[in-house]
């Protein structure tokens, strides 16, 4: 059974609480495989309903921090990623593509690793330069909010 939290994007291992990094490493060793159930969902939400006063915490605890090299690098993929996509689309928008179109593009992005990761390469400065801002701002909005 998975709790809300398997599927936050948010890093708690750098929060500083070990008992929520132990639990998220747990959590990132189960690999989802099929769609929730109703009920499952249910669970899921009463789940985060009741421990969303930790995420809260653990969110603004990430907040503050550096995101680690290999976070970076992913995002930078993912850039990477989306410029070639653009690329691909020309001025077409991805959603409005149909499901099959959009699977074919995917499969085409996928045999383009070695180009996607040469262009992360690139990007990689300007993604370690806005998670610095991102970070340098929200320590000065934390500071602010203190006084």
């Amino acid at each position: 059974m998975y709790s809300f939290k398997d599927y936050l994007t948010v890093d708690y291992t750098q929060t500083g609480d070990e008992l929520l990094a132990l639990a998220a490493k747990k959590r990132k060793s189960d690999d989802m495989e099929e769609a929730l159930t109703a009920v499952q969902r249910q669970k899921a939400k009463a789940n985060f309903r009741k421990n969303r006063a930790k995420i809260a915490l653990g969110k603004k605890k990430a907040e503050k921090k550096m995101a680690s090299p290999e976070k970076l690098k992913a995002r930078a993929q993912k850039k990477a990623r989306e410029i070639l996509l653009k690329r691909m689309l020309k001025d077409k928008d991805k959603g409005d593509l149909s499901f099959a179109a959009r699977q074919g593009i995917e499969k085409k992005l996928d045999t383009k690793k070695a180009l996607i990761s040469k262009i992360a390469k690139k990007l990689l400065p300007q993604v370690r330069k806005a998670e610095k801002e991102r970070v340098t701002k929200a320590r000065g909005a934390g500071a602010q909010d203190a006084k």
